[in-house]
């Protein structure tokens, strides 16, 4: 039994473990040298996971888009299929990079390379596990909706830079969107920011240790998956791209690996705002000591991967009118509310907890 408990122990701190044996290679293991170093391979890290992500969840998106309308999905290259990804990517590289003539060239080419980036600075406050915050902000939610909604402006330099009517829209379409959908998003996180009196990831998880958020804070979680998705563009929210009304939107003139880096922005965002979601409301990396902290906080992210997935390939897409009616009319009261009752609540704890 004791071996038993070294080894789990040894695995849930394995990458503290690394990380404190490369620091001993300094004379001074916190020296400017040595958090530098550490700061280069976080950063590598996380782009190893979004880079990895955006590659898995392309092929699982298909699997679940294949079981939902009951077709097989990708099944010829590599086993099942699994090597369809790669041969996608590669073609995606070969293909020729074409810049419409008329086109601002700077803002069209800066724009994928945004909303690529984006998910990796957001990525950098998420705690993985116990100590395994690459970054530890005591502003960390602050900073996570504040860089995340610079993929707004992306999306505008996109379509405007395109010179294109139909990217023009679809670039309109996003701001009006997306916009719209962070005020509930950031609302539903207050209920949680108010309970545990902190904006720290790592506190607010250590604060679920008995019962996550999701138990105290339900309509807020819901709130949060539903804006979530509106924020990400996708199905049933991904007006910004109807094909029926304004071709691909923003992406209209986009080919190659441009088009393919506002492919991975969207999964690395996706990841993301799950990675978020499960930090703030089901407990992080919290979970039975018989599993790393790690191990269950990729469990719990991909649990709501596949919710996300499973929406797109279930419910059509909505009307632009009714996109904004449930942004303004439905979840901003109910976000309010959530609110108010939140503040109810920890005044009624206080006073009976205080007698």
């Amino acid at each position: 039994m004791e071996t038993l408990n070294y080894l789990l122990e040894t695995l849930d701190n394995l990458f503290l473990i690394i990380a404190a044996f490369i620091r001993s290679l300094f004379a001074d293991p916190h020296s400017v040298w040595a958090n530098l170093t550490m700061n280069v391979i976080n950063f590598i890290i996380v782009v190893i996971i979004v880079v990895l992500a955006a590659l898995i969840l392309i092929l699982l998106e298909r699997k679940v888009a294949g079981w939902t309308s009951q077709r097989p999905g990708p099944n010829r290259l590599g086993p099942r299929g699994w090597f369809q990804t790669i041969a996608d990517a590669l073609k995606l590289m070969g293909k020729e990079d074409v810049t419409p003539a008329g086109a601002d060239k700077f803002i069209f080419k800066v724009a994928p390379m945004i909303i690529f980036c984006l998910p990796m600075m957001t990525l950098a406050v998420i705690p993985f596990g116990d100590g395994l915050a690459p970054i530890n902000l005591d502003l960390g939610i602050f900073y996570f909706v504040a860089i995340s909604s610079i993929s707004t402006l992306s999306f505008l330099m996109a379509g405007w830079g395109s010179n294109n009517k139909y990217s023009l829209l679809g670039g309109m379409r996003a701001v009006a969107q997306m916009i719209s959908y962070e005020i509930p998003l950031l609302f539903s996180l207050l209920g949680v920011v108010m309970i545990t009196q902190s904006f720290n990831l790592g506190v607010i998880v250590e604060a679920q240790g008995t019962v996550p958020f999701i138990i105290l804070q339900p309509l807020a979680f819901v709130i949060f998956i539903i804006a979530g998705l509106a924020e990400l563009n996708r199905a049933p929210f991904d007006l910004v791209e109807a094909d029926q009304e304004v071709v691909a939107g923003p992406f209209t003139e986009y080919t190659g690996l441009r088009w393919g880096l506002f492919f991975l922005g969207e999964y690395g965002n996706m990841t993301a705002v799950s990675a978020l979601a499960a930090t703030v409301f089901l407990g992080g990396w919290q979970g039975p000591a018989f599993l790393p902290g790690y191990v269950w906080f990729f469990m719990k992210v991909g649990v709501i991967i596949f919710f996300m997935m499973w929406a797109r390939w279930t419910f059509p897409r909505i009307r632009i009118d009714h996109l904004m009616h449930l942004a303004w009319k439905v979840l901003l009261p109910l976000s309010i509310l959530n609110i108010l009752l939140t503040g109810l609540g920890i005044y009624i704890y206080r006073f009976v907890m205080g007698g």
